[in-house]
């Protein structure tokens, strides 16, 4: 078993908690165990698609602990991430008798366990959950870190609470019955950990690209665990994205505004790596970055089937949709740009026309053709 303790003590916001990983789930009841976790009753959050694939595996694993195990399947899908949907997960649990002390585990990608957190943070006003993330995404990015949350009227992650696990299990085994266009998404987050923090973590993929698109084992777990890192020590300094978290972002101002606006059609990962090239076009405009790391950038996102270009969308409507991020700060976007691989850094100072030469860059097939005079 390996594991890594991400934790904040002495602060005003104190967790700590282990991310282990695992090849498969027969020592989730140790690491229960393990995490000090009291509960007598727990709920399995999971969709419709991953209750086939591994939820009688789960309970399975639970058996011997003797524990009231209940489940509850989500419809598949991120349209399906609101606020109607947990108000049937509270109906739920009140209607099982859930305590403060017993345990929700969220068993699915991003949407189960953005929406398991969010439950957790608001039913009796707090209790425990775990993760057990199981698409790539949600290994290397959304599992870890304690944002929970649903969207709002198509609004991304507007309602939510910063949460923490007590326990975060990663069985790598699973991304091997992942869809090649799950695992590309899941790669749009590899490649941004690696941009923002670990420049030699990034080039590290670029020397094993094949054995990634393999999903050779040992190189998708030492790929996942480097992930972990990075994101675990921005999480360790800033848990609340006061600051240095921000950076985290990196790829989703852009990224969120065309998932908006494509109603959620297109893989969350592929926005972030459309938003990855766009913001990198940025940060070379400035000079932060010189034309070589672009273009290794732009063939990265090429090799693992990212999408540097964005159709059936116009430039206008994408710099209107940023405006109704939640990452705006004082009426000003608080843009993530690259000053060298490696190295993000947050940036106030965006200007429209600087959005609109990159999205003009990266844009095929417009729907309406737009010039800086046809802004109101």
């Amino acid at each position: 078993m390996e594991q890594i303790t991400i934790e904040r003590k002495g602060a005003e916001i104190d967790f700590s908690y282990h991310i282990v990983w695992e090849h498969g789930f027969d020592h989730l009841p140790d690491c229960l165990s393990a995490a000090g976790l009291p509960f007598q009753k727990v709920c399995i959050i999971t969709d419709t698609n991953v209750e086939k694939l591994y939820l009688d595996q789960v309970k399975q694993a639970l058996a011997p602990m003797n524990k009231k195990v209940f489940s509850y399947v989500l419809p598949a899908g991120e349209e399906h991430k609101n606020l109607n949907e947990i108000q049937k997960i509270y109906g739920f649990l009140i209607r099982e008798h859930f305590e403060r002390k017993d345990l929700l585990i969220a068993l699915g990608g991003g949407v189960v366990g953005d929406m398991t957190g969010f439950t957790a943070a608001t039913y009796l006003r707090g209790v425990d959950f775990v993760q057990i993330p199981t698409t790539l995404l949600s290994q290397v990015d959304s599992s870890v870190g304690g944002k929970t949350g649903v969207d709002y009227d198509a609004y991304k992650n507007m309602v939510g609470a910063f949460y923490q696990p007590r326990l975060v299990y990663m069985n790598t085994d699973v991304l091997k019955s992942l869809p090649d266009d799950q695992f590309a998404s899941g790669m749009g987050e590899v490649l941004k950990s690696g941009l923002i923090r670990n420049r030699e973590f990034y080039e590290w993929i670029d020397a094993y690209t094949e054995e990634i698109l393999e999903k050779d084992a040992k190189t998708l777990d030492h790929m996942v665990q480097e992930c972990c890192k990075i994101k675990a020590k921005v999480v360790e300094e800033d848990p609340k994205e006061n600051g240095v978290r921000a950076i985290l972002n990196f790829g989703h101002t852009l990224g969120h505004a065309v998932e908006k606006l494509k109603n959620f059609t297109m893989l969350h990962g592929h926005c972030v790596g459309f938003g990855t090239v766009a913001a990198a076009w940025m940060s070379y405009q400035k000079g932060l970055i010189p034309k070589e790391d672009l273009d290794l950038i732009l063939r990265l996102n090429e090799t693992f089937s990212l999408p540097s270009q964005v159709s059936d969308l116009s430039v206008e409507e994408i710099i209107t949709a940023t405006k109704s991020d939640k990452k705006m700060e004082g009426g000003h976007i608080r843009f993530i740009l690259l000053n060298g691989i490696g190295n993000a850094v947050i940036d106030r100072s965006i200007s429209d026309e600087e959005m609109r030469s990159a999205l003009q860059e990266f844009m095929s097939g417009e729907k309406t053709p737009a010039s800086a005079g046809d802004v109101q």
